[in-house]
């Protein structure tokens, strides 16, 4: 059987972020140079889903450009032959070191490819076997196809996405798409009321967004907006007639979250409410211990009880950086959420010792 014709290399690299855009996990481990090498020895082996050729990491480390730029029948079959042999003498200008095998598995295979089905595993090898077992999906292996540009290409990647990424994945992209359209288009938030409200283009108004029409409804019993502000400190929205019910006095003047959300929860005179202190994190800004500690010094001031104060600091995805870069500041006692994944709610537990087991 003919091996697999091999796309060039560079057009490898140049398709994998449009493949794996913004918001893939682990998106670094599936578009990096490491990545685009491994799929092209992938190709160089005729490791292609249906053709009965594996890989194994070794054979990535092994590749060299003298060798890569082989591409005839002869060439590649005599040197998948040399690459698996226990006599073979290592070339002095591999691509990798030897022990940089770990990472080609462990990070760009195992954690990056096969979650995102881009890569399949030849079943009934054990995990300690040094037989190859990795071959790229077949449908993710045409998407290479040089002959492929265009709208072509974008649809082809598109179906695949769809069709191969998780649904979480697939939330998240889209998600991302969303921020990437509101960098120019204002953005429409419905209140729980009802009431709808433009924010500025940008993605801190793609998660206040979320924030109100997806975490509020799914966390909180009887939502309300008591605040909403954007940066430079332009208000959005202030329920006067809210916080005047309620006893509370909103002082504009002072550093207040980007929103302020209330439920007053099965007591509608507002005894069982529970107010929550929202930061929105686009680039920087998190409730920290410090930011904490200041949002109830002022809540207090104004009437607040602080047995009904909750923390909750609001990101795109956990993936991102904003995340990354903020998550060892966190305060203790406050709650992070993502909007990639609006299900799930992390708390940083603050109480006391509790078992992991009822």
């Amino acid at each position: 059987m003919t091996l697999c014709a091999i796309p060039p290399i560079n057009i490898i690299t140049e398709r994998l972020p449009h493949i794996f855009p913004e918001g893939t996990e682990h998106r670094n481990y599936v578009v990096r140079e490491m990545a685009a090498r491994t799929i092209y020895a992938m190709f160089y082996v005729g490791a292609v889903e249906g053709a009965d050729e594996w890989i194994r990491p070794s054979q990535v480390t092994d590749m060299t450009d003298e060798q890569a730029a082989k591409t005839d029948e002869e060439s590649r079959r005599a040197w998948v032959a040399n690459s698996m042999s226990t006599k073979k003498a290592r070339p002095v200008n591999a691509w990798y070191a030897a022990n940089s095998r770990e990472p080609v598995r462990d990070e760009t295979i195992r954690t990056g490819l096969i979650p995102c089905r881009a890569v399949v595993e030849r079943m009934g090898i054990p995990t300690t076997s040094a037989k190859p077992k990795y071959a790229l999906n077949a449908e993710f292996a045409a998407l290479f196809n040089p002959n492929l540009t265009g709208d072509g290409l974008q649809v082809a990647i598109e179906a695949w996405q769809a069709a191969h990424l998780s649904k979480a994945a697939m939330s998240r992209l889209r998600l991302m798409k969303q921020g990437a359209t509101a960098a120019k288009d204002a953005v429409s938030v419905t209140f729980p009321n009802g009431e709808i409200r433009s924010l500025s283009p940008g993605p801190s108004s793609v998660i206040a967004k979320a924030v109100i029409e997806v975490f509020a409804p799914r966390f909180l019993k009887q939502p309300t907006v008591l605040w909403l502000s954007e940066s430079g400190n332009k208000v959005v929205a202030r329920d006067e007639k809210l916080a005047n019910a309620l006893g509370l006095k909103i002082d504009a003047t002072k550093a207040l979250p980007d929103i302020i959300l209330v439920d007053l929860g099965a007591d509608a005179g507002g005894k069982d409410m529970l107010v929550v202190f929202t930061e929105v994190v686009a680039s920087d800004g998190p409730i920290n211990r410090e930011r904490k500690v200041a949002l109830t010094s002022m809540a207090l001031e104004a009437g607040f009880d602080e047995r009904h104060l909750a923390f909750l600091t609001a990101y795109l995805d956990r993936s991102g950086q904003p995340f990354r870069k903020s998550i060892s500041e966190l305060a203790w006692g406050s709650y992070a959420w993502c909007a990639s994944e609006p299900e799930h709610l992390m708390e940083l537990w603050a109480g006391d010792s509790r078992k992991l087991i009822n």
